[in-house]
């Protein structure tokens, strides 16, 4: 009996392979000029770790993000300059040069308030600001950089 319903696990795991390595499934395919990199949570969670608080105009209340920053993920790639075109799993995107993200700016969030993000909840991957933290960041421009169920990030070529 152990042995038929191992057979059967096997199987159901090749029927959905999400089942069987969620873990190692790319959240984020990064497209260079010289190179396609696709990231997991572990790479993601490998670089410089940035947490912060905020209120969003699309939740209720203070909201806790981890993630990277993208200044962060812009310097692991060495890009310093161009244009990055960054798209969500529903094929929406959004164009930004790569100098508007600053330091205290742009966080790629993995995880909101402990958890990782579904696509329900605006994941795998959202770009989010420390909204509070500054003026600069309750602008329309900064609320539709503001991209949910990223998945996809490519540095144009100029």
């Amino acid at each position: 009996m152990k042995n038929l319903l191992t057979v059967i696990w096997i199987g159901l795991l090749g029927l959905f392979p999400a089942l069987a390595n969620a873990e190692d499934r790319p959240l984020l395919t990064v497209t260079l000029p010289d190179r396609v990199v696709e990231m997991t949570a572990d790479d993601l969670a490998a670089l410089p770790v940035s947490k912060f608080e905020t209120e969003t105009i699309w939740t209720e209340g203070v909201q806790q993000f981890l993630g990277v920053r993208m200044v962060d993920l812009l310097a692991h790639f060495d890009i310093d300059e161009g244009t990055l075109q960054l798209t969500a799993a529903n094929d929406y995107s959004i164009t930004l040069p790569v100098d508007s993200f600053r330091a205290d700016g742009a966080v790629l969030a993995y995880e909101r308030n402990g958890a990782p993000m579904t696509l329900r909840s605006k994941g795998p991957l959202w770009l989010v600001y420390p909204y509070d933290s500054s003026s600069d960041f309750q602008t329309e421009v900064i609320y539709s950089n503001s991209i949910w169920q990223l998945d996809r990030i490519s540095l144009i070529a100029e």
